[in-house]
């Protein structure tokens, strides 16, 4: 049986969307104009199509379909080209054939040639995505609190903060004031995407879910704003006789201490709400250090994006560091992106400001994987756990000195979910 693996066309972008609702089950809609279809673009897309059987307009038939979104995300303070892949699914009948493993192989050699450096995805089974090297990007925390139990500690060593007044507003008041916080916020952090107005609109504001009508509450003014909370408020959800009503946090930003604390305690003043719920928190988010009662927030990690480097010596070169250091990086075992394979010597200077990257004919000071070296690159994982579980081969001092250049200033997170 022979495919061929090509961008769909326009005309069969509705197999595209066929292709969504099938495979998830109708989470995205039904139907050939499904927003599977609609956001994503033909020139985007990388699909296995079986020309001897053919649908009922007479197109080949789309068995494996495949997307990746032109992002740009953040590693450490730098903007980095990433791929952000989606809309992966394969017709039960043409399972089990390899053709994923086509696409992917192609669609890195793809990537590479665009400058995307580094794939992103979320994962629908891991299982599936480790195969091609993906690994985590960071854990999404979630929250489940009553407002009776938001209730700040006490610190000396901020309680002369001064607390910024906090105020609602409709997304079409309160976005640009979010989105200036947001660039703000995310510039030095790992993971998070450069939002343009339709990602805010179709994601973080997008008002056609059951939740209801989305609200922004912005600390300090819209002219100055410090911090942001996006969520909605719902009635009805929540088995408690006086405090009925839910709030889900969308999104929180916050530029200090002052206004991270004074948003929290705005959310605090629903008296009538009895659960609030942040499901895509990061990993070094706050809060648990400055509730009274931590464990009252209810906290678990869960599984959110993951990462794949696509090309070591552009993805090492273009990423953010904090200090200078030189060191070799051998990586082995790369069957999907072969040209990763080998001993790259990384270089860092002006106090890790400027880094370069080349092909070094030395021995390697530690060797990987290109799986351990994106949990590295990201911030995951620290040098010290990979070579405590056996992912890092190396001496203790290249470790050391890995771990102290591969440390990012905030734990990876990626609240956008694609």
């Amino acid at each position: 049986m022979e495919f061929d693996i090509r961008p769909a066309k326009d005309e069969e972008m509705g197999q595209l969307g066929l292709m969504g609702s099938y495979s998830y089950a109708g989470a995205f809609g039904d139907g050939e104009d499904n927003v599977v279809a609609t956001s994503t673009k033909a020139e985007w897309t990388l699909c296995a199509f079986d020309d001897a059987v053919r649908t009922d307009k007479d197109q080949a038939t789309m068995a494996t379909s495949f997307c990746a979104f032109p992002f740009t995300t953040r590693v450490n303070g730098n903007a980095m080209a990433m791929a952000g892949i989606s809309t992966v699914g394969t017709r039960p009948e043409y399972r089990r054939m390899g053709l994923l493993r086509k696409i992917m192989t192609r669609a890195f050699a793809e990537q590479r040639d665009r400058g995307q450096t580094i794939a992103g995805l979320w994962a629908s089974q891991a299982a599936i995505y480790q195969r091609y090297g993906f690994t985590h990007a960071g854990l999404n925390r979630n929250y489940a609190v009553d407002t009776v139990d938001i209730q700040l500690a006490a610190d000396p060593a901020n309680a002369a903060l001064t607390q910024p007044v906090v105020n609602r507003y409709t997304p079409a008041q309160g976005l640009d004031a979010a989105r200036e916080v947001y660039k703000n916020f995310i510039a030095q952090r790992t993971g998070y995407l450069h939002r343009g107005k339709s990602l805010w609109l179709n994601s973080t504001l997008d008002e056609t879910t059951p939740d209801g009508p989305v609200y922004i509450a912005i600390a300090g003014s819209l002219h100055a704003p410090l911090g942001y909370v996006v969520y909605t408020l719902r009635a009805n959800l929540v088995d408690n006789r006086a405090r009925a009503q839910e709030i889900k946090i969308r999104d929180f930003a916050w530029l200090d201490l002052a206004s991270y604390q004074s948003l929290w305690r705005f959310i605090g003043k629903h008296d009538l709400v009895g659960r609030v719920t942040w499901a895509n928190a990061p990993m070094d988010d706050p809060a648990l250090a400055l509730f009274q009662e931590p464990r009252m927030l209810h906290s678990q990690d869960t599984e959110a994006s993951w990462w794949r480097i696509v090309d070591v010596a552009g993805a090492l070169s273009q990423r953010g560091y904090d200090v200078e250091a030189d060191i070799n990086i051998g990586v082995a075992g790369d069957d999907l992106a072969k040209w990763n394979n080998g001993c790259w010597r990384l270089s860092t200077e002006e106090g890790g400001a400027k880094a370069s990257v080349a092909a070094s004919s030395k021995s390697a000071d530690v060797t990987l994987s290109v799986k351990s070296l994106t949990s590295l690159f990201c911030g995951m994982y620290r040098a010290r756990d990979l070579a405590n579980w056996g992912l890092i081969d190396g001496d203790a001092s290249a470790i050391t000195r890995l771990d102290r250049l591969m440390a990012t200033q905030y734990a990876p997170h990626c609240p956008d979910h694609y």
